[in-house]
């Protein structure tokens, strides 16, 4: 089953990367289905917080009609920055897995360990699942930038 997940996140970075977008993509799963997903937005919408996950947090408690994402999986193609983490921990989602890390800006095991800080009142886990391809991608958008 969480192939079929990871195989959707990686769709949605697709649409981010035709659409000129940093190519992300979320989904999150609840009981063995999809209940959001999404891409990255920040370009479209002119909106800096506009990131593939929390968009799919979004939609997520939208779908639900709930406060809560307990019992939730998130797969996004990236590590997330330090807004994501921060919004998986307030969004109480159960578990993030991500397939690529973020040098730069990672903020579950590259630069910071957000979802490990004892401060904060919920635990994400979080497994990392190293996968070539969604490395691959984006490393053909940012040369395509150059």
């Amino acid at each position: 089953m969480e192939e079929q997940w990871i195989r959707e996140c990686l769709r949605q970075a697709k649409k981010a990367f035709k659409a000129g977008e940093v190519p992300v993509g979320a989904v999150v799963v609840k009981g063995g289905k999809v209940i959001a997903k999404a891409h990255n937005k920040v370009e479209s919408l002119r909106d800096p917080t506009a990131h593939a996950e929390l968009i799919a947090i979004k939609k997520a408690l939208r779908k639900l009609n709930q406060k809560y994402l307990y019992g939730c999986t998130m797969y996004v193609s990236l590590e997330p920055c330090a807004m994501c983490a921060y919004a998986l921990i307030l969004a109480r989602i159960d578990k993030v897995v991500f397939l690529v890390q973020d040098e730069k800006a990672g903020a579950v095991i590259s630069q910071y360990n957000l979802l490990d800080e004892p401060a904060f009142n919920h635990r994400v886990k979080w497994i990392y699942k190293p996968l070539e391809s969604a490395k691959t991608m984006l490393k053909e958008f940012f040369e395509r930038l150059r």
